[in-house]
C-alpha cells in the first residue's frame, strides 16, 4: 500500500502530549488585564470561568516564577486588581463560589451563556456596580445579589424568571433594571423602594397588575410594561412625577390610563382594547409629544385633543374612527399624523394621501383660528406686515412657537419676548431656516426639546451641544448632523421626512439614553446591521424608504424583532 494512502495516521507526538483538563486564558490577555484592570473573554467558547481567571489576584504570575530580573513595566507585585470581567456570549453553564476571590470587580458581564443558577457567593463582591445577566437560563436570584448596595444596573432580560426575593428593594442605588423577556406574574412590593431607579423595563411577562408600590419610583424616567397581560393602570402610578416615556404596548387595556405625570413625552398604547379617549385623559397629557393609539377601538376623537399644544406624532394607524375633528388642526406642533386603516367619511382620498400637512391645511379650513392672549409684534422680515406672539403658551406652557411662517429666520423680537421665561419647549418647524437659530443656546438652562422639521437646515452649530437639559429634538436634514452624535443625553431623535441616505451605527451606539429613533420616509437604500446593536432603542421607525431589507414582514413586527433580525446579519 502506498505511504500517501495509509488508513490509521500514526501521531509521532502523542506519548509526549497531556490532556487539556481545564479552559486557558492565553499569557498575555492575564498579563494585560493585571496592568489595566480589565479582562475580555468575550467570544471564547468557553463552557466554564477558568481558574487562573478566578486566582489572578492571588496567583503569582507565571513570568515571576521564570525570571530573576524585571523592567519598569514587569513589576507583577504593583499589578491592578480586575476590575472589569467580560464573560459574555460564551457556553458557561456555572459560576463558582470562586468568584468571591475577584471582590474588586465594578462590572461582571456573563450575558449570552447558559447558566441556570448563580452562587450565593456574588454577593461578595460589594464594588458591584453594573451586573449583565441577560440571556441564561435562570430561574431565580439568589438573596445575596441583592446585598449589593452599590449595584447601578442590573440587567436580566431574556431568562426563565418566575419571581423576584423580596430583597430586590435593598438595591437602594439602583438606577436600571431589565426584567423583560420572563415568566413574571407578579412583582415584590419591594420594587418600590429603589428610590434611585430611572429605567425599569417589565415588558415581555406575564403580569396581570402593577403594585402601587412603583408610585414611589419618584425618579423613574422610563417605563416599559409592553406585551403583558394588564387590563388596569394604578391611579397611584400618577406619583411618578418624572416618568417621559410610558410603555404599554400589547396589553389588554379598555381605557387611556390617567396619569398628570407633568414630564410624559412619550406614550405608547398601540394594541389594547381601547375603545374611547376621554376628555379628562387627555387634560392629563399636558407634556405629550409622542401619542400611539394604533390598532385600539377607537371610535371617536374629542375636540379636547386641541390642547395637547406639545404633540408633534399622533398614530391612530388601525381603528375604528369614522371622522377627523377640525380642531387636530390647531396643534401647533403637529407634524405626523397617522391614519391608515381607519374607516374615514367626508375626506377625499387625495387629501388622505397627500400627506400631515396639507391634511392639516383641510381641516383647518373647516374653522376660523382666532389667537387668544397674542400681542403684535412688528417685524422687519419680508412676510406679512405683523406676526403674533402668543404670551400665553410662554408664560404659562414655557412654549415658544413660530412654525408655518416660510421665515428665514426667527425674529429677534421671539426670543426678546421669551428672555427669563424658562421656555421648555421650541417650536419652528414649517419655514425656510437654513442653520438652527443661534439664540437657541440662550435658554440652555430649561430647553429639553426643539421642532426644526420641514425647513432647509444645510449646518448644524455645535453651540447646540450646550443645551445641556435637550433630550428631544425634531430635524429636517440630508444627513444625519454630526453633532447629534455627540449629544449623550439625547432620548428622542426625529428626522423623518427627510433625504437621510446613511446613518453610522457605530457612533449611535454611544448615545446610551437614545430610545426613541424615526428615520421613516427617506432615501435609506441599506439599514446597516449594526444598528441592531443599539438596544436602548424601543422605538425605531424605518417605513418609507427603499431599502429591500429588512422586509416588510420583520418590519410588522415591531422595534425589538427589525433589531434582532439586523443583529442575525452581522457578519461574524
Amino acid at each position: 500500500m502506498s505511504r500517501f494512502n495509509r488508513p490509521n495516521k500514526v501521531d509521532s507526538l502523542a506519548g509526549f502530549r497531556t490532556e487539556k483538563t481545564e479552559p486557558t486564558v492565553p499569557f498575555g490577555l492575564l498579563k494585560a488585564a493585571r496592568k489595566s484592570g480589565q479582562l475580555n473573554l468575550t467570544g471564547r467558547g468557553l463552557t466554564e470561568v477558568p481558574q487562573n481567571v478566578y486566582r489572578l489576584n492571588i496567583d503569582t504570575p507565571e513570568e515571576a516564577q521564570q525570571n530573576v530580573s524585571f523592567g519598569e513595566s514587569d513589576r507583577w507585585w504593583e499589578q491592578s486588581d480586575l476590575t472589569k470581567l467580560l464573560l459574555s456570549s460564551n457556553q458557561i453553564t456555572q459560576l463558582t463560589d470562586d468568584i468571591k476571590l475577584l471582590p474588586g470587580l465594578t462590572t461582571l458581564d456573563l450575558h449570552d451563556n447558559q447558566l441556570s443558577s448563580l452562587p450565593g457567593a456574588l454577593g461578595e463582591l460589594q464594588e458591584l456596580y453594573q451586573l449583565r445577566l441577560s440571556h441564561n437560563q435562570l430561574r431565580s436570584l439568589p438573596v445575596e445579589v441583592c446585598t449589593l448596595k452599590n449595584l447601578c444596573s442590573l440587567t436580566l432580560q431574556q431568562n426563565l424568571l418566575e419571581s423576584l426575593p423580596e430583597e430586590l428593594g435593598q438595591l437602594e442605588n439602583l438606577t436600571e433594571l431589565d426584567l423583560s423577556y420572563n415568566n413574571l406574574k407578579v412583582l415584590p412590593s419591594s420594587l418600590g423602594k429603589l428610590n434611585c431607579l430611572q429605567k425599569l423595563n417589565l415588558s415581555h411577562n406575564k403580569l396581570r397588575c402593577l403594585p402601587d408600590s412603583l408610585a414611589h419610583l419618584t425618579n423613574v424616567k422610563l417605563l416599559d410594561c409592553s406585551n403583558n397581560h394588564l387590563t388596569d393602570i394604578p391611579a397611584s402610578l400618577s406619583e411618578m412625577r418624572a416618568m417621559e416615556q410610558l410603555y404599554l404596548r400589547h396589553n389588554k387595556l379598555r381605557l387611556l390610563p390617567k396619569l398628570p405625570a407633568p414630564m410624559l413625552k412619550e406614550l405608547y398604547v398601540g394594541n389594547n382594547q381601547i375603545e374611547q379617549l376621554e376628555a379628562e385623559q387627555m387634560a392629563c397629557l399636558t407634556s405629550i409629544a409622542l401619542l400611539e393609539l394604533r390598532d385600539n377601538k377607537i371610535k371617536i376623537i374629542p375636540e379636547e385633543i386641541a390642547s395637547l399644544s406639545t404633540l408633534t406624532r399622533l398614530d391612530l394607524t388601525n381603528n375604528d374612527i369614522t371622522i377627523l375633528p377640525a380642531s387636530l388642526s390647531l396643534l401647533p406642533n403637529l407634524n405626523m399624523l397617522l391614519l391608515e386603516g381607519n374607516p374615514l367619511r367626508g375626506i377625499r382620498r387625495d387629501v388622505l394621501t397627500k400627506g400631515t400637512n396639507e391634511l392639516l391645511k383641510y381641516l383647518k379650513g373647516r374653522i376660523k383660528e382666532e389667537p387668544e392672549g397674542a400681542v403684535e409684534v412688528h417685524t422687519a422680515m419680508t412676510l406679512p406686515s405683523q406676526t403674533t406672539v402668543n404670551v400665553h403658551d410662554i408664560r404659562a406652557l414655557k412654549l415658544l412657537v413660530y412654525s408655518e411662517k416660510q421665515a428665514s429666520n426667527i425674529p429677534d423680537e421671539l426670543f426678546d419676548a421669551a428672555a427669563d421665561q424658562g421656555v421648555a419647549t421650541a417650536n419652528f418647524s414649517k419655514n425656510q431656516l437654513t442653520s438652527v437659530p443661534s439664540r437657541l443656546v440662550e435658554f440652555q438652562a430649561s430647553l429639553s426639546e426643539i421642532n426644526l422639521g420641514f425647513n432647509r437646515l444645510t449646518c448644524f452649530s455645535p453651540d447646540i451641544c450646550k443645551l445641556l437639559q435637550l433630550i428631544h429634538i425634531n430635524l429636517g436634514f440630508k444627513s444625519f448632523p454630526d453633532v447629534l452624535y455627540q449629544m449623550i443625553s439625547l432620548e428622542t431623535v426625529l428626522l423623518s421626512n427627510n433625504q437621510l441616505n446613511e446613518v453610522d451605527p457605530c457612533r449611535l451606539i454611544k448615545l446610551v439614553h437614545l430610545s426613541t429613533l424615526d428615520l421613516s420616509n427617506n432615501d435609506l437604500l441599506k439599514i446597516p446591521p449594526e444598528l441592531g446593536l443599539c438596544t436602548s432603542l424601543r422605538c425605531l421607525s424605518l417605513e418609507g424608504n427603499p431599502f429591500r431589507t429588512p422586509r416588510a414582514a420583520i418590519m410588522t413586527k415591531g422595534t425589538d424583532a427589525v433589531l434582532e433580525y439586523l443583529r442575525s446579519r452581522i457578519p461574524t
